[in-house]
């Protein structure tokens, strides 16, 4: 019979995959304005091990009370910067190391399971309504969207920074012996 695993096996299991875990995760929120979004991905954020947050344009910083609602505390776990200008924290990406790839629908982007996401990446994500501006693509270099079959033309940007989080794990994971 399955059952849950109790909070000891689930700290256990989650030691295993840190463990066969190199590759740095960033992540670039430029002009995302819902508290509830921010703490949404702060939360995701936190799950993928994403080791920096960098806000760009009016992003809605985590310590707002709202998205605390949604964030449940994880903004601590995870190392951001306040907002600055987009090409800024594109610049700071780079210098820390980062490939930097925006998650948007533009004429040359990539599937994001065709993206090379097993690397240091930071990746980007725009605001709810324009997605990322102009001059955050011309500073990026390069482009996924996430490949969507039904009716919908996009997600809520929340959950596209889970997807691309996830999808960039995964590539990193897929060659591991399964345990």
């Amino acid at each position: 019979m399955r059952r849950q695993l109790r909070p000891t096996d689930v700290k256990r299991l989650n030691r295993t995959w840190r463990r066969n875990t190199a590759n740095r995760l960033g992540l670039i929120i430029e002009s995302v304005t819902g508290p509830f979004n921010i703490g949404s991905i702060f939360r995701s954020a936190a799950a993928f091990g994403v080791d920096e947050i960098w806000l760009a344009g009016n992003a809605t910083p985590p310590t707002n009370p709202k998205a605390g609602k949604t964030a449940l505390g994880t903004e601590r776990l995870v190392t951001w910067h306040e907002a600055v200008p987009a090409v800024e924290a594109v610049k700071a990406a780079r210098e820390a190391g980062y490939a930097v790839l925006a998650i948007e629908l533009t004429a040359e982007a990539r599937p994001l399971h065709r993206a090379d996401l097993a690397r240091d990446v930071c990746l980007v994500v725009g605001s709810e309504d324009h997605g990322c501006s102009p001059a955050l693509l011309d500073a990026v270099d390069g482009a996924c969207y996430i490949p969507q079959v039904g009716r919908v033309g996009s997600f809520n940007v929340a959950v596209a920074a889970a997807i691309a989080l996830a999808e960039a794990r995964r590539q990193e994971w897929q060659n591991l012996p399964d345990s």
